[in-house]
């Protein structure tokens, strides 16, 4: 979406908006007749061009015009315009009031429809009316205080990249120490005390040219009307400094008297030191996100008619020819066309072991060629590649919140605000109850420091970055926040069977025809079968290729959802499918039921052929046999560790589906179930109390992963069944699924820790502050140990293993 304004001419003022839009419903070349005459109504409009192919309107407008106006004109005609996304980095914010206000500031944009914003990742993710100029966006959250652009996502950022600088941390240190002497001094009798201009000397730079951060960043949200933990430190040590410096001028005649320049400069470097902890620690949550973009290469070798020859990887197209020699990495998606080779995809799936690869295969960019030369066919590039698409899921699931983080948010909203009221309730109690004031200011700079909500903004999302993380590297990519928090309830699992606990490649073991067409069965079973991608119609194919049989061309191939296929060859009308579609067609199968039934007990899966062109008559049957994963038994084995029942939900018979059940350990059997009836079936076991988790890798499972309380994806599976899923296991094998809750539970375990601590910190220490029992420089160095503590036991779920 580009916008630009400029001045119509020389003497004119009005400004011109250039609105490259979105439209949805357009199927022909009329549409886009309407949808420019519909625009071009709009008073004000001056220009309208519709691309049918992209499905977009470029705009020419007075700034003026609302794009509600639009969009109710594109509407009115019989379409929409569809809503858009940014991602935005900000920078400046210290607290969890701070993600409160850039939030607010973002929604009251018009146009906006949601936004959330990440304090870990500095990210905000907004969804807003197309046609509304990101700038806009940009320019409302520097209006309240921020800093903020728009973020690309193919690379990392540079908060991302680099360390936050120490120097300013050991310069605050160097200066404050000789300020604490007198009391190290004082535990030996001895008087080190300082002269008061010295001390002054030394706290000013501190406290004005090191801390002038917090001065910043309060000054900042002093101006949107709200507060933040810069304010909160700023008001504090300067109340601090300023009494300090009152007393000295005050009474250094006679005297050096008691001052407290040690308080606001070991307090101010205290909050260095805890930031510079802190952006260290966040920076290690998003260790897997450097690691993936670590993983593409820049230069791809192309072989062309010239040679082979080196290019950037962004000139590389769809459709060349890449040469990856041993030891490289493979620079994009693709298929291999020559060679063969050992390829290890640990960074990129979780499996430790390398994959042997031989033309035909698919390979993965970013994936390491251990020792032969491959010819690799270019499928995907950038954006559309595997590579990208996990680190956009992994950057998603760290930016968005977990549900228990908007409660978190909205108690920091209105944290500050308190925090100011009760310093301000402890610096007049004491005054007037005492007529002690310099007891009074330095209880409510105490309040102030103490009271910092910095834990509570960082103490879901470290634990969530962290988690999601560890879970990557793994092979585990889960989708957003709210998949990795509800997943530590789950306590029931259905799982498809096909492709997802077997191998969901079947072979043909037997193909029987009924009496006198022994020449017809597997000819018209192929033929019908044809293109189509279902794992059975593969190994028909393959069944006809071996014994060379010749396939017929049919005509009018229907899919029938849930129960097979119709088509018709050499002018018959002929059905394949499940015995329940045979019923249905009235077909009289008895001549074969009875060995059908005792394929289907040995776990076949049976499939029938009718001609129904006058009377329905049965043709045959086809058995088909499935190979179960070899580590789908330990996957039931780890679920049931885990206090998990299991339920296997499948579309085949049921002595198939009891065969599976029966060898795995699984707890119960769903057999004959229709593609929507799996997801009655996970909402059936919802309204009972159960939590419930889905597995599948089918188009036909999508429903029901959709339905469940989360759902889980092989990616082996079709890309319909990832995009509904909330958790995507990258090398199919059942077993990360225990893995998968295991480290959801552990996660979730990291939060409650890290939120009691955060909220124990301020529950005991305020009220301590208050009734003058915690000296600021002890407050100071709770707050910081507080943001620390928090993200450090986050930064635990790194540790964990398989």
């Amino acid at each position: 979406m580009n916008t630009s304004a400029h001045e119509a001419g020389p003497s004119a003022s009005l400004s011109i908006a250039h609105l490259n839009l979105p439209i949805l419903g357009m199927t022909c070349g009329s549409c886009v007749g309407r949808v420019e005459r519909a625009l071009k109504a709009v008073p004000g409009v001056s220009e309208v061009t519709v691309n049918i192919a992209t499905e977009r309107a470029s705009v020419v407008a007075a700034s003026t015009v609302p794009v509600p106006a639009l969009a109710a004109a594109v509407e009115k005609a019989g379409y929409a315009i569809a809503e858009e996304s940014v991602e935005l980095l900000i920078g400046g914010m210290t607290c969890a009031s701070c993600v409160g206000r850039v939030e607010k500031a973002l929604k009251g944009v018009p146009g906006v429809k949601h936004a959330e914003v990440n304090l870990a990742t500095e990210r905000a993710q907004v969804r807003f009316d197309a046609g509304l100029p990101p700038e806009r966006l940009v320019a409302a959250v520097v209006k309240a205080g921020y800093e903020a652009q728009v973020a690309d996502t193919n690379t990392p950022t540079e908060h991302d990249k680099q360390s936050a600088p120490w120097w300013p941390v050991a310069l605050a240190a160097g200066l404050s120490f000789p300020l604490v002497l007198p009391m190290l001094g004082m535990l030996f009798g001895q008087d080190w005390t300082l002269n008061g201009w010295i001390q002054l000397a030394l706290a000013t730079p501190v406290q004005f040219w090191l801390g002038a951060r917090f001065y910043r960043a309060g000054w900042k949200a002093l101006r949107a009307g709200a507060g933040n933990m810069d304010l909160l430190v700023a008001l504090g040590t300067s109340a601090g400094f300023g009494l300090s410096l009152y007393l000295l001028v005050k009474h250094a005649e006679h005297g050096t008297p008691h001052l407290y320049f040690e308080a606001s400069s070991v307090i101010v470097t205290l909050v260095l030191l805890g930031k510079w902890l802190e952006a260290r620690a966040k920076r290690q949550t998003t260790e897997a996100i450097r690691a993936l973009h670590a993983l593409r290469p820049e230069i791809a070798r192309v072989r062309t008619d010239a040679g082979d020859i080196d290019l950037p990887l962004s000139r590389v197209k769809v459709g060349d020819t890449v040469v990856v020699r041993p030891g490289e990495r493979v620079p994009v998606d693709g298929s291999v066309i020559e060679g063969a080779s050992q390829v290890d995809e640990s960074l990129i799936t979780g499996e430790s072991l390398p994959v042997a690869k031989h033309v035909g295969d698919k390979v993965t960019g970013g994936a390491v060629n251990a020792e032969g030369l491959l010819l690799v066919r270019t499928t995907a590039i950038g954006a559309e590649s595997t590579l990208s698409r996990i680190v956009r899921m992994v950057e998603s699931a760290q930016a968005k919140k977990a549900p228990i983080q908007r409660i978190v948010d909205e108690v920091s909203a209105v944290f500050v605000p308190v925090v100011l009221g009760l310093a301000a309730i402890t610096l007049m109690g004491w005054g007037f109850a005492t007529g002690n004031w310099e007891q009074a200011i330095l209880n409510a700079v105490a309040v102030l420091v103490i009271a910092c909500p910095c834990a509570l903004g960082l103490a879901t999302p470290t634990a969530i970055m962290a988690g999601t993380g560890v879970a990557a590297r793994h092979g585990i990519l889960i989708k957003d926040a709210e998949a990795l928090e509800v997943a530590h309830r789950i306590d029931t699992v259905a799982f498809d069977k096909t492709g997802t606990l077997t191998e969901g490649k079947p072979t043909l073991t037997a193909a029987m025809p009924a009496e006198g067409l022994q020449d017809q069965l597997l000819p018209f079973a192929a033929a019908i079968q044809n293109g189509s991608e279902h794992p059975l119609a593969k190994a028909v194919m393959d069944a006809a290729r071996t014994q060379g049989v010749t396939v017929p061309r049919a005509t009018e191939v229907t899919a029938v959802a849930g129960r097979g296929m119709s088509a018709v060859i050499k002018g018959r009308q002929i059905r394949l499918g499940s015995t329940r579609y045979m019923e249905e067609l009235g077909v009289n199968m008895a001549g074969l039921t009875g060995a059908a039934a005792l394929m289907q007990q040995e776990g076949r899966t049976v499939s029938w052929l009718a001609d129904v062109t006058d009377a329905p008559e049965v043709m045959g049957l086809l058995a088909f046999g499935d190979t179960v994963k070899p580590s789908s038994q330990l996957a039931i084995a780890q679920l049931h560790a885990l206090g998990i029942q299991t339920v296997l939900v499948t579309g085949d018979n049921k002595g198939s589906a009891s065969a599976v059940a029966s060898a795995l350990g699984i707890d119960q059997v769903r057999a004959d179930v229709l593609p929507e009836g799996k997801a009655d079936i996970v909402a059936q076991l919802k309204s009972g109390g159960r939590h419930v988790a889905m597995v599948g890798d089918g188009i036909n499972d999508a429903p029901a992963l959709a339905a469940a309380n989360v759902g889980i994806a092989m990616s082996t599976g079709t890309d319909v069944a990832m995009h509904a899923a909330g958790i995507t296991l990258m090398h199919g094998d059942p077993a990360l699924i225990a893995d998968a809750i295991d480290i959801s539970r552990r996660t979730y375990a990291k939060i409650r820790q890290n939120l009691f601590w955060a909220f124990a910190y301020n529950v005991v220490g305020i009220p301590l502050a208050a009734f003058g029992l915690l000296n600021p420089m002890v407050a100071g160095a709770a707050m910081a140990l507080s943001s620390v503590s928090v993200v450090t036991n986050a930064l635990l779920l790194r540790s964990w293993k398989r």
